[in-house]
């Protein structure tokens, strides 16, 4: 390993170290280091073939009804653990991009006194797209409780001028870390990049009436990965629908984290 790999292997390790319950600060510095296109390499544990052999399969856990596979921070770690199979060195970046769409997160030395830290899938799917572009979880969701009648009626009277928006729903967003904000849910009959540009316009028209220092996002209903539209497909109805009728499948409690004790 290059020095300024072994830097970064031991960045993860320190702070992996200062990961405590409630520590959410702690906990996205880890994933920080886990990101670090520099180096954040991870020591995946083979249950079966050798790395890069086509029979190659990671081993598994499963913790509170999620997925993880183990893995260990460092070649001394890897060491104390007593893995007796093989091992593939990847970066914290490849392997969540490998393992976030079948909903798999990575638990980090398993074997260590306290049992280790758990990343579920949600949070590689954060270092895949990009740590800055999706907020910090376990979020705290629920029906906005700020009144903005205005703003909720020129979006829906913008929408209906908008064919590609099928409906609207709305949600309130407290994340880990960072500022409470107002998400929509934005369901389109498609995504073509014409469609996406009209939705856009739309919400610049709308934006106008949401009180100062109140913060919008909006989410796509389509992404069947992200935890806000999951939340919104089970809990919310639109106060936007084109079609006259609302309503979703369930999601998977929890919305793809599991309970704090597991990290």
């Amino acid at each position: 390993m290059s020095a300024s790999g072994t830097a970064a292997a031991g960045q993860v390790e320190h702070m992996l170290r200062q990961v405590t319950p409630g520590r959410y600060d702690a906990y996205e510095a880890l994933l920080q280091a886990i990101a670090d296109p520099a180096g954040g390499q991870i020591w995946m544990l083979l249950w079966h073939g050798r790395a890069g052999s086509p029979d190659a399969q990671y081993g598994n856990m499963e913790v509170d009804g999620v997925g993880y596979a183990p893995c260990v921070t460092s070649a001394q770690e890897l060491a104390v653990s007593g893995w007796n199979r093989a091992h593939e060195l990847v970066t914290g970046r490849d392997i969540a991009r490998a393992l976030y769409p079948d909903r798999w997160g990575i638990w980090l030395n398993p074997h260590a006194p306290g049992g280790g830290v758990g990343i579920p899938w949600l949070d590689l799917r954060r270092i895949a797209t990009g740590l800055d572009r999706m907020p910090a979880g376990p979020l705290r969701l629920s029906e906005p409780a700020i009144e903005i009648p205005h703003f909720y009626g020129l979006l829906a009277q913008n929408a209906h001028r908008t064919p590609a928006v099928r409906s609207l729903r709305r949600a309130w967003v407290q994340p880990a870390l960072g500022a409470p904000y107002l998400a929509i849910g934005l369901d389109l009959y498609d995504t073509s990049r014409t469609s996406v540009d009209t939705v856009r316009a739309m919400m610049q028209q709308s934006i106008g009436a949401v009180p100062d220092g109140l913060p919008v996002s909006t989410v796509a209903m389509s992404d069947e990965y992200d935890p806000v539209t999951m939340w919104l497909r089970a809990n919310a109805r639109p106060f936007y629908d084109r079609d006259g009728h609302g309503g979703g499948a369930p999601a998977a409690g929890g919305y793809g984290y599991p309970p704090p004790h597991s990290r």
